[in-house]
This record gives C-alpha cells, structure tokens and sequence, in this order.
C-alpha cells in the first residue's frame, strides 16, 4: 500500500519520492493519520476503508474549493486513491506553532474575507460529502429556510429516529425550523462547515490555516456558531471577523439553532449525553415561536 502511495506522489509532483520514514499522527476521530518523509519532503496521509474513497475526494475538492478564494490558508491536496483495503488522502504537511492574539485577529479577518467569497446564488454543494462520518446531504437549494430545516436538522433526525432519538415530533421541529428562518435570506457563502478548534491552528509562522472541513454553500453565520460550541476561539478571532463582515442582528439567537444540526450529529455519531442536550436546545429555540 505504501509503495502505491510513494508512487501516486511521485506522479503528482512529477519528480522521485519514496518514503524514508512513516509515523502515526493524530488523524482525528474517523481516521488514521500518518507523517511520511522522503527525498526532503514530508507529506501528512489520512487512511481509511475502501469504502470511503468518496469522503475523501469530497474533502479534497473542499479544500481546493477554499483555497481558490485565495483568502485563508488550508492544507493543499496531493493525491487520493484506494490501494488494498484503504483509501487514502495525501495533503501538504503543516508545521502547527503558538498563537498570539495577532494571529487570532488574522484568523478572523480572513474568514470573514472567505465568506464574502460569492462562488453561487443558491444554498447547497455540488456533491454530498461528511460531517464526522455521517452523511451530510447538499442538494442545491434556493431558499436558506427550506434548505436547513430540511437538509440539515431534518436529515439529522431521521437518522436520530434510528438511533432510538425520543425528540418531539421530528415534522413539527422541521416546520418550526423553516418558520423561525423564513425571514433570513443571507448570501450563499463558501463555509467550513465543521469550524470547531480542533479544526483551526496557527502554523509556526503565525499564519492561521484551518483543515478537516464539511464545505457547502451556507449562511456564515453556521461556522461562527461553532466556534463556539466546544469553548469557543480567543477573542481577538471574533474582533478580527466583524472588521471585516460584521454580524447580523439575531446572530446570537439563530447560533444556538444552528449548532443543533451539530449536537444532533454529536448524539448520532456518539449517542450518551447529546440527545438531553439537543432536547434542551430545541426547547429553548422554540419555546416562544
């Protein structure tokens, strides 16, 4: 499998590469990571099933997608394929450092930069990818409203049904969705879609790159709500954001039925505590609509 690997980089660059030394990394929660160095040159490897050579290709285009908006830094995409049993990604290796505050401020302004990317006029992406390793479905959509009621909180729980989810009547949350957003018609922005701190760095440099994304064409605001779910990002992140796109009035209550979609994931994915939550969420939204 190595071998085959060495060889598609080396067709990719178009110049020798073999692989000199391997070593395990963190690859997140879905896959294998490996460092692989030869010839000068590291690269970083995620691997996993066969069967998920899709997930893979989509994070690729995701990532070239950001990265034409030439606006922030994320990981360059070498080459993917299958070989044996694995699929494979093979991305620019990063050299992750300390963050200062500046750094943070640059993170922020250059995400609202990607944001005002206008790349479409409807809501949606060209190809279904993932959000950890569930489906995450992207049909293209002209109304914002129609989109994350049906596509993203009620896709989500179809699959918490599955899963023994005991939510409130699934068709009434997706109404009142739809409701509570008929009047946002944000525009279609480029966004992460996965933006939580384990997903944002700062490399040695100080530039700030982000990685590992979920990309569709969304209100901007989804990616500003996750940052802070787990914690939230420095402060500086959200200074430097609004110079540049301010938010919109209503913000601080449309985030908490944006990170619904994530908690609703978090419970399909991990089940435990997320389902108590994601009731508590949709209480609180919904509890005056």
């Amino acid at each position: 499998m190595w071998k085959a690997i060495a060889q598609n980089i080396s067709e990719t660059i178009q110049r020798p590469f073999e692989i000199e030394q391997k070593r395990s990394v963190s690859g997140g929660c879905i896959n294998q990571g490996y460092a692989i160095t030869g010839n000068g040159l590291t690269y970083f490897v995620k691997l996993n099933q066969a069967s998920q050579q899709a997930m893979f290709i989509a994070e690729s285009l995701g990532l070239q997608q950001m990265s034409a908006t030439e606006t922030i830094r994320v990981p360059q995409s070498i080459c993917s394929g299958i070989s044996e049993k694995s699929s494979y990604l093979v991305l620019e290796w990063l050299e992750l450092g300390g963050a200062t505050s500046g750094s943070w401020l640059a993170m922020g302004r250059k995400l609202a930069a990607m944001h005002r990317h206008s790349g479409s006029n409807q809501f949606g992406w060209e190809r279904d990818n993932t959000i950890g390793s569930t489906t995450q479905v992207n049909p293209w959509t002209t109304s914002w409203a129609d989109f994350f009621a049906e596509f993203r909180i009620g896709y989500q729980l179809k699959l918490a049904q599955r899963k023994g989810g005991n939510f409130t009547n699934s068709a009434e949350i997706i109404e009142k969705t739809r409701n509570y957003l008929k009047n946002r018609n944000p525009q279609p922005s480029l966004v992460h879609g996965d933006l939580w701190s384990g997903n944002a760095a700062i490399l040695k440099t100080g530039e700030p790159v982000i990685f590992d994304p979920a990309v569709y064409y969304g209100d901007r605001e989804v990616d500003i709500a996750m940052t802070e779910l787990f914690g939230g990002f420095p402060a500086a992140f959200y200074q430097g954001y609004n110079e540049i796109f301010p938010l919109d009035s209503g913000y601080s209550d449309r985030k908490i039925l944006y990170n619904l979609y994530h908690i609703l994931n978090h419970f399909n994915l991990f089940g435990g505590g997320y389902g108590s939550q994601a009731q508590r969420m949709i209480q609180q939204i919904f509890s005056h609509s």
